[in-house]
């Protein structure tokens, strides 16, 4: 058993002051029982976040940072037809860009919740855009996120969507010369967009707007691993082992205490126990605790007598290990 618990630590005030009284009885026993393992510790800089980096790698990924072919391998997935080797593809997110006076960020796009009939329909409107630029454009597996495939999409590292969320899109914008179709694709579609009918009904509701795109999940699948995606109708991050369980992301970004405290607690008795359990019967486990500066390994199996009091006796405080990372 494998899993890889993210957002565990979040830097948001309120995440932070909530850990202090945050009680996990069973990753405290886990501790006793294991010990901890290896850290790794996270580059603030990279394109590909840490959590993303140690998934792809769990799922056997080999690729440059922002080149994890998150893209490349829902498409295949989704049995769309292969791309020619000349070509790459990408992940794009409907997005909201909003202008300050010195800087452009984007909010969580999180907070448009797309619904299918939105989603389709501006995806049909941007489509012919795109195609000018030898970018076709495919529904994804949920609604709000879609699938381009094109020659400027190729061996073009992009940043992961969790880097520019909530934060200034200048600092990760693409800036070879392959992108400059995308960037201004999406100045044109700040244009498109501004007066569509969709974005007129959510005005009307006071919803979010849609105002631009963000391209993310760029890198080329291996030959074997397109074949084995495609036989599988599995998306992503659904993957049964190792298991990526983001359950905590959500309040993580809008730092929303007593969500991220409900829901470690409940991650704590639905998943920590079984693997607490099973270590105990003698079974291999690995828990991987990530935050946003590092992460921290546990793993192995009930230990001997005397290997477990040592292991007692060195175990660190759920509380103090988190804020570590």
């Amino acid at each position: 058993m494998h899993l890889l618990l993210t957002h565990v630590a979040p830097a948001g005030p309120n995440c932070q002051a909530a850990l202090a009284d945050l009680q996990l009885p069973q990753l405290q026993t886990l501790l006793r029982l294991l010990g901890a393992g290896q850290r790794r510790t996270a580059d603030a800089s990279s394109l590909s976040p840490l959590s993303e980096q140690l998934h792809a790698e769990s799922l056997g990924l080999q690729a440059a940072d922002g080149l994890l072919p998150w893209a490349a391998l829902d498409a295949a997935r989704l049995q769309l037809p292969p791309a020619p080797a000349s070509h790459g593809w990408a992940w794009i997110t409907p997005c909201e860009w909003e202008v300050h006076s010195d800087h452009v960020s984007m909010r969580d796009p999180q907070t448009l919740a797309l619904d299918a009939s939105e989603s389709d329909t501006l995806l049909q409107a941007m489509r012919a855009y795109f195609a000018e630029d030898g970018l076709a454009l495919y529904p994804g597996n949920q609604p709000g996120r879609w699938l381009a495939c094109g020659a400027a999409l190729k061996d073009l590292p992009t940043a992961a969507l969790a880097r520019v969320s909530g934060a200034s899109v200048d600092r990760w914008l693409c800036r070879q010369p392959q992108a400059r179709a995308l960037r201004r694709l999406q100045n044109e579609m700040q244009m498109l967009l501004y007066t569509h009918p969709v974005n007129t009904a959510r005005a009307a509701d006071r919803r979010p707007l849609v105002s631009s795109f963000w391209v993310s999940g760029t890198g080329t699948l291996a030959p074997e691993q397109h074949a084995s995606a495609s036989a599988s109708t599995t998306s992503v991050t659904d993957v049964a082992s190792p298991r990526l369980v983001d359950r905590l992301s959500a309040c993580a970004r809008t730092d929303d205490a007593t969500g991220w405290y409900q829901t470690w607690q409940a991650l704590d008795q639905e998943y920590i126990a079984p693997l607490l359990q099973a270590a105990r019967q003698g079974n291999a486990v690995q828990l991987t605790l990530c935050g946003d500066q590092a992460a921290q390994q546990i793993r192995g199996a009930a230990p001997g007598f005397w290997q477990g009091l040592q292991h007692r006796w060195h175990a660190p405080d759920p509380k103090t290990l988190l804020r570590s990372l």
